[in-house]
């Protein structure tokens, strides 16, 4: 088996001691890839809240968004159009009811805050856009306003 060690410069090594056989590199770089983007703040907004991964398709007409948001409400969700930007932002709460009878030995309560901003090549109609939360991934279609095309300058 070969194995490939990859090294992220915004995240120095731990390494307590040297390691020296395959399986001990093998499980540093499984914990290197998993916390690696999280310590150089690639998934974090810049307010603590979670960037959602997203899928963008562009037809001729829309733009096919869809963004991960898992275990939101649709109540708990807000896009904003604007031109070309797009925000999108959610939280999610949960925490644990108590039945009667219970006795609670250990409870943990979860809060999430999903945060995304981003620009498109061109400007979307916000009249006409449409937006569907299932299942934990939120779809946006936004179609590209009329008139937004390039247009050829006639050089003189």
């Amino acid at each position: 088996m070969n194995l490939i060690r990859r090294g992220s410069p915004a995240l120095p090594a731990y390494r307590p001691m040297p390691v020296d056989d395959q399986l001990g590199r093998m499980v540093e770089s499984v914990f290197q890839d998993f916390f690696g983007p999280l310590a150089a703040g690639q998934q974090w907004g810049g307010d603590g809240a979670l960037a959602p991964r997203l899928d963008v398709k562009e037809t001729d007409k829309t733009f096919e968004i869809q963004a991960d948001l898992p275990g939101v409400e649709k109540e708990d969700v807000k896009v904003s159009v604007d031109g070309q930007r797009i925000t999108i932002e959610a939280e999610c709460r949960k925490a644990n009811e108590r039945r009667e009878g219970e006795t609670v030995v250990y409870a943990e309560r979860t809060a999430s805050r999903f945060m995304r901003s981003f620009s498109l090549p061109t400007e979307v109609d916000d009249a006409a856009a449409q937006a569907r939360l299932e299942n934990g991934v939120l779809q946006l279609s936004l179609p590209k306003k009329q008139g937004a095309e390039a247009r050829r300058l006639t050089i003189q």
